[in-house]
């Protein structure tokens, strides 16, 4: 196994097309986004027969795990749309090209195991509320793997892209106190693939 520390400056990249940031948004808009997620109806997340411990709710595109179809949702409400345009802003993307919005919230005892999000998605862009998180990367190399880690703070966004996202594993350590998070995704059509070809 080879570990990559994470960088001591929240702002240094750990990996390429790795950034992020602490602050995003102030602690007055962290409170009104969870309460406002708290109004939405958040559903228990499947995976074909299994059921998380994580509550979910996805606004403009969804992922059906259990039956694998890949379908618009309902709009991405208008609350969304502000915290929508900044964190485009960030990543240097346009607003319309965040097509996808996935509200989570993890009570205690709750992660994200390792993946890769699905590859009809390109640009993801994570907002993380409440309790701080761990955001760990795992890319095999020969027999080991190397790692690394980036610590979610609240009020912090992430932006993953190229490699970071496409060669690198990532999942979230269980937390041991609620947190929520938004994250806002592009799809990969934009590069002029089919929706079929991405969806299995």
């Amino acid at each position: 196994m080879v570990n990559l520390a994470v960088a001591d400056l929240f702002d240094t990249p750990i990996l390429p097309g790795l950034a992020t940031s602490e602050n995003f948004i102030s602690a007055a808009e962290e409170r009104a986004l969870i309460a406002l997620i708290g109004d939405c109806e958040l559903t228990p997340f499947q995976f074909q027969q299994w059921t998380g411990k994580r509550l979910t709710c996805s606004f403009g595109w969804k992922y059906d795990f259990g039956t694998g179809c890949f379908a618009p949702a309902e709009p991405i409400p208008d609350w969304l749309l502000p915290l929508k345009a900044k964190a485009a802003g960030f990543a240097g993307l346009d607003p319309t090209d965040l097509v996808q919005a996935l509200l989570i919230r993890y009570d205690p005892g709750a992660g994200i195991g390792w993946h890769r999000d699905r590859p009809v998605f390109e640009h993801v862009v994570g907002v993380s509320l409440g309790q701080t998180a761990r955001m760990r990367f795992r890319r095999r190399s020969g027999t080991k793997f190397e790692r690394a880690y980036v610590p979610l703070q609240p009020r912090s966004i992430y932006h993953l892209s190229g490699e970071s996202r496409n060669e690198w594993e990532h999942s979230i350590a269980c937390v041991d106190a609620v947190r929520w998070s938004i994250t806002f995704r592009s799809l990969t059509r934009a590069k002029g693939l089919p929706l079929s070809d991405l969806t299995s």
